[in-house]
């Protein structure tokens, strides 16, 4: 072992030898000799899958491309060279192929071999401690089919149905947004309808008799808060609390009040029921009824129509123009019509003409198109001077604002535009609005404007429900009865200990207000009907929510049987002094009945989704119960369409 150290120590030190070139030539020809044995001769192909494989096929091939010179014969060989050449690109990878019963094993790769190794000398996974619980299965609703296949409804090709959880209710992400299935063309729903402004105030609160014994508020016809509900429920939401007025939600349905008899243009129905979510309380409804018209004044009608870019969508313009088609088979010929169009600036598309002259108004509705910024207020003002150069004695003029609430341009100050509009119903010439889609539905200035101008607001969002309000109730919604309605309550508060009044949350008036005829109110058309709804708490009832105060005087029984007096002022249109109704309302009144029992239901269910703190553990159950049990006559499906709204609304809170 040491020699050979030393050796290894010597031959380090040691010069290197001389080079010996003859040594390197031999080393070298033997290196290509041995090369050459291994790679073939050099003459000849290399063999590398790279050079192409030509067989049988590949001759006949190129045989026929010399004989064909035609351009038909090149044509027609095309396709056949196509298939060649993919054949030959796939069967360099054939050996790939899974054939039936043989089981191919591929050579594994570098990557393949290092997750061999790492899985190899992984640590095996820990063993679940018990069962994992599964997300539940998603399915999808058929909530919206039922809804369809009970109010006789198509079901559209374009809208696509909500992913539903097992237990009935809408799978949502984070934000909040419906997941539906892959559909071309269809976006998410939002749970709110972002961008939307809704005209709404906090419930009304509750009031002390002793302390508060006065309710005042206009009346209301309008009924856009159920069709907003309506719409988001089908969408597999359920609505912003903002968006549910119950006064609007109770009036959007026909009741059977008396008609009127007398010199006043409606008449005032009063019944009590127990309180179907408290047992210690009591409704107190009232219900009026306008008179109907046979022979009704020409009328002479300014559509003014919103045809802004954000117009374009189909449940907008597309869905403005049918609705006035419809309209336009329930006028007169001697009606007139004008069209005013507003985007950017304001323009007459058409002049007024007579309804009798069809085919011109309805070639002016198909040229309109959506497009450019919204100029609200100017086409207002060029809607009123048509307006005012259509006027009659003995005619009735109303401007139809169509719109998704967008107003951008003209008058800025909301204060300034609603005096506008208030200044021009003193004339004579009223303001409707009719709103359309959803996103952008300004309700809160719609709901402004329409009061200003003594008209009523509706939102369409169906073809049926184009029909309902401009075809059905054509002249509740054109032609007025009476201006400037307000109801007054007074509580006899030996009878009663509390009360609220449900919904008229935007219409509650001072209680001076009642006999000053210079303050606006509500109006009320041709067979309008109107109803208002109290819970009250008589006196000595165990719900009583309030103490008595310790040093307040105990109202002193007068005997009477009144629980209190109703009183009711109007104007006839034109007018400007009021006209005063008075009824006492007895305890002993008239029991409700189904289409009373049916409200409440409504109004239950208006409650519920605002989540409104009175109605104990009462639940939608309970409202599909009471409303199944009074819908009574139910000729255009109304009252089934609003039962399967419950059941959507009871799935969609759970």
């Amino acid at each position: 072992m040491t020699d050979d150290l030393d050796d290894l120590k010597a031959a380090l030190h040691a010069a290197p030898p001389a080079p010996d070139a003859s040594k390197k030539e031999a080393d070298l020809a033997l290196a290509m000799k041995n090369f050459d044995d291994l790679q073939g001769s050099r003459d000849g192909a290399r063999p590398t899958s790279d050079a192409p494989k030509f067989g049988a096929l590949g001759k006949g091939v190129l045989e026929m491309l010399n004989a064909l010179n035609t351009r038909g014969g090149l044509a027609a060989t095309t396709a056949l060279v196509a298939v060649g050449f993919a054949v030959l690109v796939v069967m360099p990878n054939v050996d790939r192929v899974e054939m039936p019963g043989v089981t191919m094993t591929p050579t594994p790769t570098v990557d393949d071999t290092l997750i061999e190794r790492e899985e190899a000398i992984a640590p095996s996974a820990p063993k679940p401690l018990g069962k994992v619980a599964q997300p539940p299965a998603r399915t999808r609703s058929d909530s919206t089919t039922e809804l369809r296949a009970q109010t006789g409804q198509a079901t559209p090709s374009v809208v696509a149905e909500p992913l539903m959880e097992a237990d009935g209710s809408p799978f949502a992400d984070s934000d909040g947004y419906i997941k539906y299935d892959d559909m071309p063309g269809i976006l998410p729903v939002p749970r709110d309808a972002r961008g939307e402004e809704y005209a709404n105030e906090v419930p009304s609160p509750l009031k002390i008799t002793t302390e508060d014994p006065v309710s005042t508020f206009s009346i209301d016809v309008d009924t856009a808060s159920y069709a907003v509900v309506r719409r988001d429920l089908k969408s597999g939401y359920l609505p912003n609390p903002n968006a549910v007025r119950i006064e609007e939600m109770v009036n959007y349905f026909p009741y059977t009040y008396p008609a009127p008899e007398g010199p006043h243009p409606f008449a005032p129905t009063v019944t009590t029921m127990q309180t179907p979510w408290n047992s210690g309380t009591q409704l107190v409804q009232i219900g009026i009824q306008g008179e109907m018209i046979t022979d009704r004044p020409p009328l002479n009608l300014v559509f003014l129509i919103d045809t802004s870019g954000s117009m374009s969508d189909p449940d907008k313009l597309p869905l403005l123009k049918q609705s006035l088609r419809l309209m336009l088979s329930e006028l007169r010929p001697e009606d007139e019509v004008a069209i005013v169009a507003y985007a950017g600036s304001a323009g007459e598309v058409l002049e007024p003409t007579k309804a009798a002259d069809r085919d011109t108004i309805l070639g002016a509705l198909d040229r309109l198109d959506a497009g450019g910024s919204t100029a609200g207020a100017q086409g207002i003002e060029l809607a009123y001077q048509i307006a005012d150069r259509m006027a009659a004695d003995g005619e009735v003029g109303r401007v139809l604002l169509a719109t998704d609430g967008d107003f951008n341009v003209g008058i800025h100050d909301p204060d300034a535009l609603k005096d506008f509009i208030a200044d021009k119903r003193d004339t004579g010439t009223y303001l409707s609005i009719l709103g359309f889609g959803r996103g952008n539905l300004d309700d809160a200035t719609m709901q402004a404007l329409a009061q200003n101008g003594n008209g009523q607001a509706a939102y369409i969002d169906t073809l049926g429900e184009a029909r309902k309000v401009l075809v059905d109730q054509l002249s509740g919604v054109l032609y007025p009865l009476a201006d400037d309605v307000k109801i007054q309550i007074e509580f006899n508060p030996t009878q009663i200990a509390e009360y609220r009044l449900i919904g008229y949350e935007t219409r509650t008036l001072a209680r001076e207000d009642f006999n000053n005829d210079k303050v606006d109110a509500g109006e009320i058309g041709a067979g309008h009907q109107v109803t208002a709804i109290y819970e009250v708490t008589p006196v000595g009832s165990d719900a009583v929510l309030t103490d008595a105060l310790r040093y307040a005087p105990s109202p002193d029984a007068d005997g009477s049987d009144e629980i209190g007096f109703l009183k009711l002022r109007y104007k006839r249109p034109g007018e400007d002094v009021s006209t005063l109704i008075e009824t006492p309302i007895m305890s002993d009144a008239d029991k409700a009945g189904s289409e009373q029992q049916f409200a409440a239901a409504i109004a239950g269910f208006g409650q519920l989704l605002r989540e409104d703190k009175y109605l104990g553990d009462w639940t939608y159950s309970d409202a599909i119960a009471l409303a199944n049990g009074s819908k009574g006559d139910d000729p255009y499906g109304y009252r089934a369409e609003a039962v399967t709204l419950m059941r959507l609304a009871e799935s969609l809170s759970n």
